[in-house]
């Protein structure tokens, strides 16, 4: 009788014990989501929603954004995965069209010099007259920025980014079809400023100047963000697949 009252004693506090901090749901690896939507495969605007990993769940980071993407729309890319053996488009070079997909980002980049960027917490690259990314399919550095002189050069098309627009005053490097850059797939692929003009750009997101360095301050690499960016109608899969958050 006695060691049955013990055990009632013990199930009574199991029960009105509080439930355990570990049975939170398990964060995600990548803490900072920019989430980039448009109304189908070949419409240029479209909108961004940032998120953030915080307290158990996504938390929208500040306003929807207006973005411009590719004046052909999306098509499927490589980034996280292989996303072109889906229904729909498939990215190559030159056919202006951002890539859809799921994309680590890279450096940030910008006109100004880096004592006057330190607020950014990505690594930086000071954009000079020498800076260029290469876009010729058959060079060894295609998909690569790098400055002239650096490299012996294999080739004869590159995208130079000091502009005189000023669209990459300052942006942000996509990993679209990088590292392991497959001939043609696409290269050059950034988060930049956009044409007042509102034109679609050659295959990159874009949104207004302000709204660019205000990302570009927010973004961390300890969250590791990831871009996901795709026809609207395609998200809800992708969203459960991935445990992204909803809009």
């Amino acid at each position: 009788m006695k060691s049955l009252t013990c055990y009632l004693m013990i199930l009574a506090a199991i029960m009105i014990l509080p439930p355990l901090a570990g049975c939170q749901p398990a964060p995600p690896d990548h803490q900072q989501v920019l989430v980039v939507t448009t109304p189908d495969w070949n419409t240029a605007p479209g909108e961004m929603r940032l998120y953030q990993w915080s307290s158990g769940q996504w938390q929208q980071h500040g306003a929807v954004i207006p973005v411009i993407v590719g004046r052909n729309g999306m098509a499927w890319g490589v980034g996280t995965e292989d996303f072109t053996s889906r229904p729909g488009p498939v990215k190559h070079e030159g056919d202006k069209r951002s890539p859809a997909g799921v994309f680590e980002l890279g450096e940030a980049f910008g006109y100004a010099p880096p004592q006057d960027a330190a607020w950014c917490k990505l690594p930086y690259v000071h954009v000079t007259a020498a800076t260029m990314c290469i876009e010729d399919t058959t060079s060894r550095v295609y998909n690569r920025i790098l400055d002239e002189g650096s490299t012996p050069p294999d080739w004869t098309s590159t995208d130079h980014m000091l502009r005189k627009d000023d669209l990459y005053e300052w942006g942000v490097f996509v990993a679209h079809n990088y590292p392991d850059s497959r001939s043609a797939a696409g290269s050059c692929i950034f988060l930049h400023v956009w044409n007042p003009t509102g034109n679609g750009t050659a295959g990159c997101t874009s949104m207004d100047k302000q709204q660019m360095k205000d990302l570009i301050a927010w973004l961390d690499p300890v969250h590791k963000p990831l871009l996901v960016q795709m026809p609207a109608d395609q998200y809800p899969a992708f969203r459960s697949q991935l445990g992204l958050p909803p809009f």
